[in-house]
């Protein structure tokens, strides 16, 4: 039976991902077809916003003209990375005082509002912030709803099948390098390296290149009598956080394509051999400052640049060029496939909320991809993309790329399985 809700809070949190906007369009235009009379607001910035008390009201114009919002990426309400369990970073950044508890600061301030359920649209790290939320409400006895979407370009959620914008970041990333691959032109014996976003998974470097790579099939015409060869412009290398890279073996393979192509491409994930390299890091005498999840700042880390240097020299290349795609993809508004998806689970978030259930509303892996709302204790990130995908194994036989026998579909670590959901 449904639940009478007088009022919803909404809040986007962590990175960029073209699905924010219009998951709060959609979601606004189902509470106001299913719940007319209920009040909604977002918090501005996320947890931040939360954390003190500062929202924007969801008007009358807004409900009118919500699907507006379906257009656009980024988010209207805005984001921030914040761990509500990180005290020592939320007391740093004055968003509570010494002493105090982020969670009971958050739990006290959704009281105040008044908010009967909240919808968290983020990531593994809002989601499981979000988790965090609702076990301290659970725990409390504060009679609160935690509906959460699931939004990561990286496609790394357990047990989401497939996050939402995550085919959009991959499309909008082929569609920058079909520009900037034609840098290889401005000198001979180009060494193009396109960065890509993906801290643990490789998924969206492997979707970018296969969609970039059907783009020059099926887009882009050629003139090889003058030069203009789809070989020159092709991917001649893929890596990710799931391999090692064997720079001594890749140079040896690359370089009569080099010889003969004058450039070669490289796809490379922003994550691909970080732990490697943070240890050069670290041996040279380097910091590696974190971020407040804990995790290395891979800005500081730059992977392309690394990947760069060393192929670079062994492929005795004249130029080497870092493209990272990455803010142009993630802010993206979404593609068509994508908008069918945040749709539906939009409205499912909507329909669980009223019956009052909480959870993280996706594509459940364990569920024939079932549209439902997962537990928030199935909620991890850092799932990683299976290398043995047989999609990933041809294109990797069409480039000439060996696969790698240190390839294994677990990555660095070795995840727990979850039981299929009966």
């Amino acid at each position: 039976m449904a639940k009478e809700i007088k009022k919803v809070a909404f809040l986007t949190a962590g990175g960029l991902a073209p699905c924010l906007s219009s998951s709060i369009g959609f979601l606004i235009d189902e509470y106001t077809k299913k719940s007319p009379k209920t009040e909604m607001i977002g918090y501005i910035n996320g947890y931040m916003g939360l954390l003190k008390g500062v929202s924007i009201p969801v008007t009358d114009k807004v409900r009118k003209n919500a699907l507006v919002l379906t257009q656009h990426g980024g988010s209207p309400i805005g984001n921030s990375r914040v761990k509500l369990t990180n005290v020592k970073d939320c007391v740093r950044r004055g968003l509570v005082r010494e002493g105090e508890d982020p969670l009971k600061v958050a739990a006290d301030q959704l009281v105040k509002d008044g908010v009967d359920v909240l919808h968290t649209i983020g990531g593994d790290d809002t989601n499981t912030t979000a988790a965090d939320l609702a076990a301290y409400l659970a725990k409390n006895n504060y009679p609160l709803i935690v509906v959460g979407l699931p939004k990561t370009i990286d496609n790394d959620v357990y047990p989401i099948k497939q996050s939402l914008g995550a085919w959009t970041a991959a499309e909008e990333g082929a569609k920058f390098f079909l520009n900037v691959v034609k840098e290889n032109s401005a000198n001979p014996r180009a060494l193009t390296i396109h960065e890509v976003m993906g801290r643990n998974c490789g998924w969206l470097t492997y979707k970018t290149a296969q969609y970039y790579r059907k783009m020059l099939k099926r887009k882009v015409e050629f003139l090889p009598e003058f030069n203009l060869t789809m070989e020159r412009q092709d991917v001649h290398a893929i890596y990710v956080p799931e391999s090692k890279i064997n720079f001594e073996a890749e140079a040896k393979r690359l370089l009569p394509i080099m010889d003969k192509w004058d450039a070669v491409n490289v796809f490379v994930s922003e994550g691909a051999g970080v732990a490697g390299i943070i240890k050069e890091m670290r041996k040279r005498g380097e910091d590696v400052p974190l971020d407040a999840f804990g995790h290395p700042r891979l800005d500081k880390v730059n992977v392309g640049q690394f990947v760069g240097r060393r192929l670079g020299e062994l492929l005795q290349a004249e130029k080497v060029q870092v493209f990272k795609s990455g803010y142009f993809a993630r802010s993206a508004a979404p593609n068509k496939k994508d908008l069918r998806l945040i749709e539906k689970c939009a409205r499912k978030a909507v329909a669980c909320a009223l019956e009052g259930v909480s959870g993280v509303v996706g594509p459940d892996e364990n569920a024939a991809a079932k549209i439902q709302a997962c537990d928030f204790s199935r909620i991890r990130g850092g799932k990683p993309f299976n290398v043995r995908k047989g999609s990933f194994r041809k294109m990797l036989a069409e480039i000439g790329q060996p696969y790698p026998r240190k390839m294994r579909p677990s990555g660095l670590a070795h995840p727990r399985k979850e039981k299929p959901v009966q």
